[in-house]
């Protein structure tokens, strides 16, 4: 990873959704089902906790994205387990609630479910991976009044941070392939703009004190740099990695820094949530007393 300017990568992780014949079979008979469940939950998590520990020490930053399994009763549960057995390798963990492959998942950004979650899930690291912030991973094709639900559970449980966004269920007009209606979550270049929005109605919610890891559509300089603008404090590249390889981040990363030259920027941190502009002033103020205060400089 570091090779190739990144800083890190992220590891998926449900309990069991092989969506196997045999799986399904076994659902049937409760059971045997969670004889089998169980049985493939431990193979799971075996199989991600060995990839976990190839991995040399000190190669980049390592997320664990945890999600709930298709047949699951228990998804507080599933998350749970996630985070007990795997926390302890991971530098930071997502609950991710917005796969669009995962029936009835979405439902879990309403706002009591969400606060039931978040606050079993903040617990679960308190007790088993202390040093990992956890984030929550959010759709982009929530309404306004779902997004306020959002920001005000994240805002109460005082999670880490949110990722903004997933993909979307949405089939934008501007798709020309004859794939285009197949089922699952669009993601690339065609949700760049919705999930900008989405980053920028999350921070203003939020009044920009919960940490946003931006992610969609995010191709080169000018695509981070928007999202940065948006309220972003950190921006992942998925898609485009399929199309360039690993090198798209070096290529992002020089774009970005260009960007921010000849904008009069000096940091990634001072164009964060510029967009926002009384949001913005008053954190530029913030940082700037902080600055003092660390210089021991004392104003008149």
């Amino acid at each position: 990873r570091g090779e190739f300017g990144g800083r890190g990568a992220e590891l998926a992780v449900v309990p069991d959704d092989d969506g196997s014949e045999e799986s399904k079979n076994d659902d049937s008979d409760d059971e045997g089902g969670r004889s089998v469940i169980t049985n493939k939950l431990l193979w799971a998590l075996g199989w991600a906790w060995h990839r976990l520990m190839i991995i040399p020490p000190n190669q980049g930053i390592l997320g664990v994205n945890l999600g709930k399994n298709k047949t699951s009763d228990d998804e507080i549960g599933d998350y749970t387990t996630g985070i007990r057995k795997l926390g302890p390798y991971a530098d930071y963990l997502v609950i991710n609630v917005s796969s669009p492959n995962t029936p009835g998942l979405r439902s879990l950004q309403q706002r009591e479910p969400l606060y039931n979650l978040l606050t079993s899930t903040m617990k679960a690291r308190d007790d088993h991976a202390p040093h990992a912030p956890v984030y929550v991973k959010i759709a982009p094709d929530l309404n306004l009044s779902e997004m306020e639900d959002v920001a005000a559970v994240v805002m109460e449980t005082g999670i880490d941070g949110m990722i903004v966004s997933n993909t979307t269920n949405a089939r934008p007009e501007s798709l020309v392939s004859p794939n285009k209606r197949e089922v699952g979550g669009l993601s690339g270049a065609p949700i760049k703009n919705k999930s900008t929005e989405c980053i920028r109605t999350m921070y203003k919610l939020t009044n920009g004190t919960i940490p946003i890891l931006g992610v969609g559509g995010v191709g080169s300089g000018r695509d981070a740099y928007e999202k940065l603008k948006a309220g972003a404090s950190l921006v992942q590249v998925y898609s485009m990695m399929v199309y360039e390889g690993p090198g798209v981040v070096s290529r992002i990363r020089k774009e970005l820094a260009d960007l921010l030259v000849e904008n009069g920027y000096k940091s990634v941190e001072d164009v964060v949530g510029a967009d926002c502009e009384d949001i913005y002033w008053n954190r530029v103020e913030e940082r700037v007393k902080k600055r003092m205060e660390a210089e021991k400089i004392v104003t008149v």
